[in-house]
């Protein structure tokens, strides 16, 4: 959850994360029949809608079954200026209008004007624009083949054998190349990571070297879609958003952009830089955000059909799951649809790798099984689709029906993240002064088990332990992500700090080392918040969704002074890739191969690897996390014999540390042994 100007409270404090940890006859079901009555009468149109270009003429087509007329506007400037042109378009098929103009349009804007029998909405690019000029108030013409980049045709996504082999690494645009010290000549652009061999003054990689050189498989951006705060007229001002604020769906952010008046140059930059991260070996993910709008009545959606789009409450307005003042209605066709088709022109025109779902919770079962078969089916196999299993408030839509993390096991090629782990580890984001694993609770060790086993059936875990899910929730270990920060609440630095203020920096740093090797060596989908494998900070911040660059930016000056946690978080990848036991592919694998150690020590969780699962080469590995003060020998816990040690409190390498017959767990560490 992280939110737009609605909520500012609410992001702090809501039971997000707990909201499914009860039963379902714990929570209201809430369902109304309001949209049966109203909406469901509407005809659907399963043909294209949208603009089809063409040099001798183009075409417009748009849904609004309430409309009494549709004005198309032409104009040719993005903002202000009269219409040059208006056409009345024609009644056509199920509720659509259509419009047919001779000529090349190319580069002309447009708005349609939707008439009902109440009023004359406002102009609107419609809900299927695929460019807009600045701040995205009107669509522009554009021919598509003109915006790939060159060799575009040749672009391939990087290799990716199992969904489990992915390493996610989250990104917002503007953070990872803004900094004065980043070494990167386009700030805050897509373009930004297309720049090769930036570095800092200290000498650092920075910008899209620096992903490279951590050795993730996977990039994950937050929203870069056209989003509403960050006036794109203004951008020598200073202005921040996450961008969880939707306004065009199916546009690149235009303030990512060197030019956001022209609506192509935006969709070419973007693909440069999908283009530049697979020359890199790293796939692209995009954090997409189909739950809610930036508001309900001025949406693009209502501008074309008032409410259909929107759940309702029991009085008629909009229902709010998502916090931010509205939720919408996946489960009506065209909202289906729209969700579907968006995933699809994004996967197949930016050439993109994955989706990760906002609030996922929000959407339902149909939906999200829907959008992950026909982007397998259509698109490729491999693509990684993700998200957030849960809602921030209650919703009409019925428990049994919603994308939750409760109901994974309905969906197939859809994965969400665990919040079990999360917060088993460092404590709730919710709570600043409550403590997980790496700070020395014994209270969730089986949460951190679970988290271990990648949310799936293991007869070692005890489910009635376990912080927020009483029982297995992954039918597989890719369906779900494993996570312990991201770019909501505070960084693991900070939480860190917050929950122990006593603590010293070097301790600080023990803990941090500890979480990230057992994100990084459970089974699932690990995933990194950027600037974790430096200690990065945001000065405390909780949610920082519109603060300034100075606490959002990544401060490559952290690499330098956090080397050694770079250097671990490089290594402990390093492991992971080397070793396909940590990457084990079915539940069923991990349970005939993965055993739990009882050390009699409640700060120590341990596990056996045997049986050289998933194509590993090790004869076994000895995993142990240690979150405890005392140091402790492991020996009489192991089979006897010389043991590589490949991961300690200090180092991580895939190559070896050193061997020893007499293993030994530092306190507040991690030790990784192979035979």
């Amino acid at each position: 959850m992280k939110r737009n100007k609605f909520t500012i409270a609410v992001i702090l404090f809501s039971l997000t994360s707990m909201l499914f940890s009860c039963s379902p006859s714990e929570q209201a079901d809430g369902h109304n029949d309001f949209d049966k009555k109203v909406y469901n009468k509407y005809p659907a149109y399963n043909g294209k809608l949208g603009v089809v270009y063409s040099p001798s003429n183009t075409t417009f087509r748009m849904w609004s079954p309430i409309a009494k007329t549709v004005t198309l506007k032409f104009y040719d400037q993005d903002l202000e200026g009269s219409a040059t042109k208006t056409v009345e378009m024609k009644p056509s098929v199920k509720g659509t209008w259509f419009a047919n103009i001779d000529g090349d349009l190319k580069g002309k804007y447009y708005t349609y004007q939707v008439t009902t029998e109440e009023k004359t909405l406002a102009e609107t690019p419609g809900t299927y624009a695929v460019a807009v000029g600045a701040n995205g108030m009107r669509g522009q013409v554009v021919d598509l083949a003109s915006t790939d980049p060159q060799g575009w045709d040749q672009d391939k996504r990087p290799a990716l054998k199992n969904l489990t082999d992915a390493i996610l690494y989250e990104i917002h645009v503007r953070d990872i190349s803004i900094s004065e010290n980043s070494g990167i000549k386009n700030k805050g652009k897509f373009i930004g990571l297309t720049e090769t061999g930036t570095k800092s003054p200290k000498g650092v990689k920075t910008g899209i070297d620096h992903i490279e050189e951590l050795g993730v498989t996977h990039v994950h951006l937050l929203p870069s879609y056209d989003y509403k705060t960050v006036d794109e007229t203004k951008l020598d001002m200073p202005q921040y958003n996450w961008g969880y604020d939707p306004q065009n769906y199916n546009v690149p952010e235009g303030s990512y952009s060197t030019n956001p008046h022209d609506g192509a140059v935006r969709i070419k930059e973007f693909k440069e830089m999908v283009q530049a991260l697979h020359k890199k070996g790293i796939r692209v993910v995009l954090d997409v955000v189909y739950n809610h709008t930036f508001s309900g009545d001025d949406s693009n959606f209502s501008l074309e059909v008032p409410g259909y789009y929107y759940r309702q409450n029991k009085e008629g307005g909009y229902s709010d799951a998502s916090a931010c003042g509205n939720e919408t209605a996946s489960d009506r066709a065209m909202m289906r649809k729209y969700m579907v088709e968006s995933v699809l022109y994004w996967a197949k025109e930016y050439h993109l790798d994955g989706f990760r779902f906002d609030l996922m919770g929000i959407h339902d079962v149909t939906t999200m099984n829907e959008i992950a078969k026909r982007l397998k089916e259509e698109v490729d196999p491999s693509i990684i689709i993700y998200g957030e299993g849960w809602t921030a408030n209650d919703s009409p839509l019925p428990i049994d029906q919603r994308a939750i993390k409760a109901n994974t096991p309905k969906m197939k090629g859809v994965a969400a993240f665990s919040d079990d782990i999360r917060d088993a580890l460092k404590g709730s984001v919710f709570y600043d002064d409550e403590i997980g694993y790496v700070q020395g609770s014994t209270k969730l060790n089986d949460a951190i088990k679970f988290g271990i086993v990648g949310s799936t059936q293991h007869d070692q875990i005890d489910y009635s332990k376990i912080n927020y899910s009483k029982a297995p929730w992954a039918p597989e270990p890719d369906q779900t992500v494993t996570y312990v920060s991201c770019h909501d609440n505070h960084t693991l630095y900070d939480k860190l700090k917050v929950s122990q203020p006593k603590a010293s920096e070097a301790d600080i740093k023990k803990m941090h080392k500890l979480t990230s090797a057992i994100v990084l060596t459970s089974q699932g989908i690990p995933f990194i918040h950027s600037g974790a494998e430096m200690m990065r900070t945001k000065g405390g911040e909780h949610n920082s969704y519109n603060k300034p660059d100075a606490v959002n930016r990544l401060d490559y000056d952290w690499k330098v002074e956090n080397k050694d946690v770079f250097q671990y978080y490089q290594g402990l990848i390093d492991v992971r890739k080397a070793h396909p036991a940590f990457r084990m592919t079915s539940t069923e694998m991990i349970q005939k191969h993965l055993k739990f150690i009882d050390f009699k020590d409640d700060h120590i969780i341990g596990y056996t690897i045997s049986g050289q699962p998933n194509g590993e080469t090790s004869n076994d590995i000895v995993v142990v996390f240690n979150s405890g003060k005392k140091a402790k020998n492991i020996a009489k816990f192991i089979e006897k014999g010389n043991w590589k040690i490949l991961v300690d409190g200090k180092k991580a390498d895939a190559k070896g540390i050193k061997s020893t017959s007499s293993p030994v767990v530092d306190a507040v560490s991690a030790l990784v042994l192979v035979k």
